[in-house]
C-alpha cells in the first residue's frame, strides 16, 4: 500500500492521473468555504484540469472549514500534502482514478479567525466559492428572507472581530478590502439551490446592512454573485470506498472522494476580479442560468426525492436499488414526463428526453452505491426548492396532483422512523424533532404537517385539491403500503 503524499506521486501506476504541474508555483486565487465531497469532485476537478494544461496557475484553491467538524477533513488533507484521490465509478469499465492537487492549503477558522480574515482580504484572493449546503444561507425556505434572529448570526453582528458564520467572515474581509483599496472578490455559490448567487447576495447584503449600511451599499455596487447550476452525484465516502480504492490502485487515502463519471457546470459569466478559463475544460458560460437550474433541480433533485423516501420505506438503502424496482422506476419516470416537463422553459442546447434518459441511467449506477440516507437528508430544506415549485406550477396549470402528492406523503410517512420491514432509522434533518412532532398528531396529521408554513408556505395547504390528494396518498401508504400505493397511483 502507498500512503498518499507528494513524495509518492512519481511511483504511482501509469493509469492514475496525477498533477503534472509544479504545485509550489501555484498561487491561491480561490478560497473555498465548505470542503466536502462535492467541491472536491466538481469545482476542484475543473480547476485541476486547467492546472494540468499549464493554465490558470494563479487560480489554485485554499480550503476553509468554519465548523469544528471540518477538522477531520483538514487533518486528512494536511497529512497527505493536501492531495486527495478522485475515484470515478461507472457501470462496466467506466472507472478512472485521479490524484488531485488543486487544493494547496486548508484554514480551520476556529484555530485562527484573524488568519482567515487576512486570507480573504489578500489581493491574491479573487474568488470566494461556497458549498455550505442549502441550510448554510440562513434563509427562510417559505419567504426567502434572511433569518437574522439565528443565534450564530446575532453573535457575528455583536462580535464582528471574531465571526462564526460565512457572512461574518465575508463582511469583515470585504470591509478590509474596501478600506485598503483592494478590488473585491467574487462570491461564487456552488450549492445546489435555485439562483444560488442571488441567495448568497441577499443574505450577505442583509447581514452587512445590519452592521454597516455604507459597506452594504459598496458590496452591492462592487461584488459579483454569479448564479450556477452544478451537477455530479457524489455519495458520502465510506470505509468500503476506501478499501475498494486500496484494492484497485494500492493508494491509501484518508479521505478520497467517490463520484459518477458525469459532471456538469453551467455558470453565469459575472466576475468582478477575473476568473479561470473554465470554459476550456467543459464549463458552459451563459448570461442566464435559470432554465438550466430549473431543469436540473426539478428533474434530477425532484426525482431524487420521488424515489428516495418510497425506496427507503421499502427497505432499500441505495439509489440503484430503487431503479431495479420496476414499479418505482416507472413512477419516477412518469413524474418526470407527466408532471415536471410541462413546467420547464426551453433549455438551450439540451434535449430533455435524452437528459431524462441519462438521469435514469445515472440513478441506476450500481458501482457508485449512492446512499439513500444522503438523498433523504435535510428534507425540510430540499422540498421547498426541489419539489414545491413544480407543485405550485402544476396547481396553476390545473394538472392532476396524485404523483407529486405521493412524494410529499412518502416523506411524511418516512418521518415515523420505521420502514416496512420494521427497521428503525434516524431522521437526518436539523429540524427532525419539529417535523416528527407534526406527524405525531395522528388525529389531524394532514393539517399539522401541511401547516408547517416554513416548509409549505400558505398556498399549498390552502388548496383543497392538493390537501385531498395528499390525504388520499398518505392513507394509502398507511393502509396498503408502498407497492400497492405505487400501483394505484400509476393506474389513476
Amino acid at each position: 500500500m502507498t500512503k498518499l503524499s507528494a513524495e509518492c506521486l512519481s511511483g504511482l501506476d501509469d493509469s492514475i492521473i496525477r498533477p503534472v504541474y509544479d504545485r509550489k508555483a501555484i498561487r491561491q486565487g480561490i478560497v473555498h468555504i465548505g470542503v466536502g465531497g462535492f467541491h472536491r469532485a466538481h469545482q476542484a476537478i475543473y480547476t485541476e484540469q486547467l492546472l494540468n494544461r499549464g493554465k490558470s496557475l494563479e487560480w489554485g484553491i485554499c480550503g476553509v472549514g468554519l465548523r469544528p467538524e471540518d477538522q477531520g477533513m483538514r487533518d486528512a488533507l494536511a497529512a497527505q500534502d493536501y492531495l486527495y484521490t478522485l475515484y470515478e465509478l461507472g457501470d462496466g469499465d467506466d472507472t478512472q482514478t485521479q490524484v488531485v492537487g488543486a487544493i494547496g492549503d486548508f484554514i480551520l477558522a476556529q484555530d485562527n479567525p484573524q488568519k482567515l480574515i487576512e486570507k480573504l482580504s489578500s489581493p491574491e484572493t479573487r474568488i470566494v466559492s461556497l458549498t455550505i449546503t442549502e441550510g448554510g444561507y440562513c434563509t427562510d425556505d417559505s419567504t426567502g428572507e434572511f433569518n437574522a434572529h439565528l443565534p450564530q448570526i446575532q453573535h457575528d453582528l455583536q462580535h464582528p472581530e471574531s465571526p462564526k458564520t460565512v457572512f461574518g467572515y465575508l463582511s469583515a474581509a470585504l470591509k478590509l478590502r474596501r478600506d485598503r483599496g483592494v478590488t473585491p472578490f467574487t462570491v461564487m455559490s456552488c450549492d445546489n439551490l435555485p439562483h444560488n448567487g442571488e441567495v448568497a447576495r441577499k443574505a450577505l447584503l442583509t447581514f452587512t446592512g445590519l452592521q454597516d449600511q455604507e459597506l452594504a451599499r459598496w458590496i452591492d455596487e462592487n461584488v459579483s454573485f454569479p448564479n450556477a447550476m452544478v451537477d455530479r452525484i457524489t455519495p458520502m465516502t465510506s470505509d468500503e470506498h476506501r478499501e475498494q480504492l486500496r484494492a484497485a490502485t494500492g493508494i491509501e487515502d484518508r479521505w478520497p472522494v467517490v463520484a459518477e463519471p458525469f459532471i456538469q457546470w453551467v455558470l453565469e459569466d459575472r466576475f468582478c476580479n477575473g476568473r479561470p478559463e473554465w470554459e476550456e475544460v467543459g464549463v458552459q458560460f451563459t448570461d442566464d442560468v435559470t432554465p438550466y437550474e430549473d431543469m436540473k433541480i426539478r428533474l434530477l433533485n425532484g426525482s431524487h426525492l420521488a424515489m428516495t423516501y418510497l425506496g427507503f420505506l421499502l427497505g432499500y438503502r441505495f439509489a440503484h436499488e430503487t431503479m431495479e424496482d420496476e414499479t418505482l422506476r416507472r413512477y419516477v419516470r412518469s413524474y418526470m414526463d407527466l408532471d415536471v416537463t410541462s413546467t420547464l422553459s426551453p433549455v438551450p442546447g439540451i434535449d430533455l428526453e435524452e437528459y431524462k434518459n441519462t438521469l435514469i441511467e445515472r440513478f441506476s449506477n450500481r458501482e457508485i452505491c449512492d446512499q439513500l440516507s444522503r438523498i433523504c437528508s435535510d428534507g425540510s430544506s430540499k422540498f421547498p426548492k426541489f419539489v414545491l415549485p413544480t407543485l405550485l406550477d402544476m396547481m396553476a396549470q390545473g394538472k392532476p396532483l396524485a404523483r407529486v402528492a405521493l412524494i410529499i406523503a412518502a416523506w411524511a410517512h418516512y418521518l415515523r422512523g420505521v420502514d416496512e420491514k420494521g427497521e428503525r432509522y434516524s431522521i437526518p434533518d436539523p429540524r427532525a424533532g419539529w417535523l416528527q412532532e407534526a406527524i405525531a398528531e395522528t388525529s389531524n396529521v394532514v393539517e399539522s404537517f401541511l401547516g408547517l408554513e416554513d416548509v409549505f408556505g400558505k398556498t399549498i395547504p390552502n388548496s383543497a385539491e392538493f390537501v385531498s390528494a395528499f390525504q388520499l396518498q398518505l392513507e394509502r401508504l398507511q393502509k396498503f403500503g408502498v407497492k400497492a400505493t405505487l400501483e394505484m397511483t400509476l393506474g389513476d
